[in-house]
């Protein structure tokens, strides 16, 4: 049962916090309040590691991407692609040539890395495989179809009879005679492919390299990379991404990675106050009067307006009030 005296306390309360909350003087003093509170507070006191490993282990490892979200993906990355500003943008526009310096530089210096790489590439069997069908196919060629063969009367006549006899001495094929001595001296071909490579991409060399291959792509423009990614095939290549992930997440490595990772960062910043916390992401104060603040206000006018924190507080307000200490205190018997 209602009594009057105390929904008049009810609606005059309601009608009294209406009246603060459609100022938004008091929206952004409150706002400000409650980031002045919460900048200062350390993170072990609002959360615990185990409070945001759970939320971050279900919200990114254990569920799956909707297709809606995937379906948006494709399309932020095909607009990127076709957006026609790609076409007046030129690469040196939008990268810096200092950088570029800097890592032609890194990559030029990291000469013990560069060989250990090269030695793995030519001592890898299919290397050795490779470069011997190349020599072979070389060889071949120039016995078939050399210049001096097709210039000089007689000659490929004479370079034939000579692999004749050449086969009819040996009684095996030429090919196969080929064949077996780069088969047999393939580690010495190797070593050698590696000195020689290893000559061809010294320091000096590759930064130059890399210098040249800059200022021939620098003036190209970004639209050049629909050359090399097929548009119309992207709901076809970022599904495939979605499917390496979508294994991934729910592997027992990433899921330890994920965790070991959040309390290496929980235990640097537990004692640390939220503001210093915040500045790790460039969000300061400033930000929070300024743009956040004014992104936030309109929701909670628009809120207020509708009646929703009316009706919300009405229940907590109704609760309060007929109470049986508040009743008391109001000196009214208990409504039943």
């Amino acid at each position: 049962m209602k009594h009057p005296l105390v929904e008049q306390l009810i609606d005059a309360q309601l009608s009294f916090l209406d009246q603060e909350f459609t100022q938004s003087g008091t929206i952004k003093a409150e706002f400000n309040e409650f980031y002045l509170w919460f900048r200062k507070q350390p993170l072990k006191q609002l959360w615990s590691f185990d409070q945001i490993n759970a939320l971050l282990q279900k919200q990114v490892l254990d569920t799956a991407a909707s297709s809606f979200l995937i379906e948006q993906i494709t399309d932020h990355i095909r607009f990127a692609l076709i957006h026609p500003v790609n076409d007046n943008t030129l690469i040196e526009d939008i990268i810096p040539v200092a950088t570029i310096d800097k890592i032609a530089q890194y990559v030029a210096s990291k000469s013990g890395h560069r060989k250990a790489l090269i030695k793995r590439i030519v001592n890898n069997p299919s290397f050795s495989s490779m470069l011997t069908q190349l020599i072979h196919h070389s060889i071949q060629d120039y016995i078939d179809n050399s210049v001096m063969n097709k210039k000089v009367p007689g000659v490929g006549r004479f370079m034939k009879m000579g692999k004749s006899v050449l086969e009819s001495v040996t009684d095996t094929n030429l090919d196969d005679t080929v064949k077996h001595y780069l088969q047999k001296n393939i580690i010495k071909i190797s070593q050698l492919s590696e000195q020689v490579i290893n000559q061809q991409f010294d320091d000096n060399k590759l930064y130059h390299f890399q210098a040249n291959l800059w200022h021939k792509i620098k003036k190209i423009p970004i639209g050049v990379l629909r050359n090399y990614v097929e548009v119309n095939d992207l709901p076809n290549t970022v599904g495939m991404g979605h499917e390496i992930w979508d294994h991934i997440r729910q592997t027992d490595y990433l899921k330890k990675q994920v965790h070991d990772g959040i309390l290496t960062w929980y235990v640097r910043n537990e004692e640390r106050p939220f503001d210093l916390i915040l500045n790790d992401i460039n969000i300061d104060e400033a930000l929070i009067q300024n743009e956040l603040q004014a992104l936030l206000e309109p929701v909670i006018q628009s809120m207020i307006s509708s009646e929703h924190l009316k009706s919300r507080a009405r229940i907590y307000l109704e609760k309060f009030y007929y109470s049986d200490e508040t009743l008391k205190i109001l000196n009214i018997e208990s409504v039943i």
